[in-house]
Parts: structure tokens; C-alpha cells; sequence
């Protein structure tokens, strides 16, 4: 256990994988068998291409760490004063280190630490790409036994990031939801929709192969090509449109597609990265009533509670991977993701506990 292997990311749109040391656990912090890591469509616009400033980080927002934010392990060291895991605990990762004295901090909030020692993991400080991690035990959230590594990694980004856009628009019973644009979060997003009654779950993504993937996870009640969508949601709503609406495209016309198919009192939901938002204002906001909610990620007892919530609802996030892949082989699974994956592409270290 001396060495270990670990993703880097240079830049050119290849992955390298790397025999290193395996890290040790300082103060507060324990060390994780990497059980599972996903890969997210920040890694591939922000670093797997070209290692480009993010978000209002001076400079290159990656620093040449091993990379991955999305992982899930299983506590196998700890260092000293930890207090709340323990080895053997399974575990999710909320992958930034905030400052922890910040008001966003203290509200669970890391992501919007804006202390100079906030460091999101694969990012600012070695990442889940990894046979073993080291994290810091304030970032930690119980992983359920019912739920697998797999389920952890994809809980830690794009799960977590949809069940904040979906709990901000309040979905219930009551509501008709439209999501747009169904990679992975899309997908997150309507699982975690039907999770909380929504009526009818509808997805717009203009791939077809991405909406033959989600059509078949039994989670929408019907998908449609952006071209079709406005046809599509009327006829489904009676006319009405939906009463609530989360973009996941981070595209202007995906944008756009969600605020067509608002009903009167509609609420959307903005998580998808990236783009603009362009909109003729008077007749589709005001005279609409529409609410208009944003989102960046979440907190870390959201992420728990979000853990807590697929159990009880029965659900599995494992189940919108598409694929999966060695360590060993990152490099053909950075390509895949970058390019016209069905659904989420997932690393699994060999040996990984389940």
C-alpha cells in the first residue's frame, strides 16, 4: 500500500494515470479506499481540455492535483483529533474544503466559501481519481448502507447539485415538471422529481441516443427533441404548461425551452453551467408571475438529507451509468464523457469496496 495509481488531468484532452505515494491523514482528517468516482462536465469544460480560470479564480483553476470531485469511499486510517468517522464508516465526499468559519460555511455551504483556503478537491488538492484519498473529516457525509459507492460518487456533484434545484422550486404532488437537458444532472433531476411525486416528469434534450437512455430509466412520462418540445408539453399539460422547470442544459436555448413551458405561476430552476440567458421579459416572466430560482450545488445536510431521501423513496443514482471503467483506463473514459456519452461514466478502482 505504498503506492498507488492517480488521474491527472495536463490539459490536452488525454488523461494520465500515475503511480504515486499514497497520501497519509493529517489532523482532522481520514484516509478513504476510493470506492467510486465520477466524472463531471465541469472536469471536461475546465481542465480535461484546456486548463482554463473558473468561476473568478485568478489563474488556472486547476493545480496539476489528481483529479476528480465526485468521489465515495470507505474510512480505512484516520488522523488525529477526528471525531466523528471512523475506519470501516462508508462515506460521501462534498467536494470542497471550505474555510468552516464563513457564514456560508456555517450554513453547510462550502462551495460558496470565499476564503482563500477553500480547496475543492481534484481541483486545489488531490481529487477521488484515486485508488486512496485523503479528506477532511468536516467534509464527510454518511454514505447509507443501502446505497453502493457507486450511488455515493454520483450523490457527491450532479445528484446533489439537481436535488438543490429541485427542493428550491419545491416539486411535489402538485406540480408537472420540465426538465431540460438530460445528461447526467438532467437525469439526477427527474429521478429526484418522481422521488418527490411530481405529477409528471417531462424531459427536452435534443440527442436522441440521450433520450432513448433516459426514456429507458422509467423515470419521464415523455422526452422530447427541443424542436418538438413546446407541441410536446402542451399537449401533456392540457395546455397549461408545467408549474415548475429546471434547466440543466446550461445552454440559452435550453433556457429559453424551460421558460416556454412554464405554466402561469410557473418556478424554474437554473443549475446548468455556462451560457447566457436571453429572454423577452413582459409576456414570458412578468404577465406569467414566473419565479426564477439559482442554484450552485449544495449544502452539505442537503447532500445527507438528499442520502437519507433515495433510500426511502427506493431510488439508486447508479442507475443513469452508462459506463464504467478501471483507473488504469481514464484515459478512454475522459473521452467518452467528452464526447457523446449516453448517460454517466463512472471510475471504479479495481478491488474497490462495494
Amino acid at each position: 500500500m505504498n503506492t498507488m495509481h492517480g488521474v491527472y488531468l495536463p490539459g490536452d484532452s488525454t488523461a494520465d494515470v500515475r503511480r504515486v505515494p499514497v497520501p497519509e491523514p493529517g489532523p482532522g482528517q481520514v484516509l478513504l479506499r476510493v470506492g467510486a468516482a465520477g466524472i463531471c462536465g465541469s472536469d471536461i469544460g475546465y481542465i480535461y481540455r484546456e486548463h482554463k480560470t473558473h468561476r473568478g479564480v485568478d489563474g488556472p483553476a486547476y493545480r496539476g492535483v489528481i483529479a476528480g470531485h465526485e468521489p465515495s469511499g470507505t474510512v480505512v486510517g484516520t488522523g488525529p483529533g477526528t471525531r466523528r468517522f471512523g475506519v470501516g464508516d462508508r462515506v460521501i465526499v462534498y467536494h470542497i474544503a471550505g474555510c468552516g468559519l464563513c457564514d456560508n460555511c456555517r450554513r453547510g455551504y462550502f462551495i460558496s466559501c470565499t476564503a482563500p483556503t477553500r480547496a475543492a478537491y481534484g481541483w486545489q488538492r488531490d481529487g477521488g481519481a484515486a485508488e486512496y484519498l485523503v479528506a477532511d473529516e468536516s467534509t464527510l457525509v454518511p454514505l447509507p448502507d443501502e446505497l453502493s459507492q457507486v450511488d455515493g460518487a454520483l450523490i457527491a456533484c450532479g445528484f446533489g447539485t439537481a436535488y438543490e434545484g429541485i427542493r428550491r422550486v419545491d416539486v411535489s404532488g402538485d406540480d408537472d415538471l420540465l426538465v431540460v437537458g438530460l445528461g447526467p444532472v438532467g437525469l439526477a433531476a427527474g429521478m429526484i422529481g418522481r422521488g418527490r411525486g411530481a405529477r409528471r416528469v417531462i424531459g427536452v434534450e435534443p440527442s436522441a441516443e440521450r433520450r432513448a437512455w433516459a426514456e429507458g430509466l422509467d423515470v419521464f412520462d415523455a422526452t422530447f427533441s427541443p424542436e418538438d418540445a413546446a407541441a410536446g408539453v402542451a399537449r401533456l399539460t392540457g395546455g397549461r404548461g408545467a408549474a415548475t422547470a429546471i434547466d440543466c442544459s446550461g445552454s440559452r436555448q435550453g433556457r429559453s425551452t424551460a421558460i416556454d413551458g412554464l405554466a402561469e405561476w410557473g418556478r424554474l430552476s437554473l443549475v446548468g453551467e455556462g451560457g447566457t440567458l436571453e429572454t423577452e421579459v413582459s409576456d414570458a416572466l412578468l404577465h406569467k408571475q414566473v419565479t426564477l430560482y439559482a442554484s450552485w450545488v449544495t449544502s452539505l445536510p442537503a447532500m445527507a438529507e438528499l442520502a437519507r431521501n433515495l433510500v426511502r423513496w427506493n431510488m439508486r443514482p447508479e442507475r443513469v451509468v452508462s459506463d464504467r471503467f478501471a483507473l488504469t483506463d481514464a484515459d478512454a473514459a475522459f473521452r467518452l464523457a467528452a464526447g457523446a456519452g449516453r448517460g454517466k461514466v463512472v471510475l471504479v478502482p479495481e478491488g474497490a469496496p462495494a
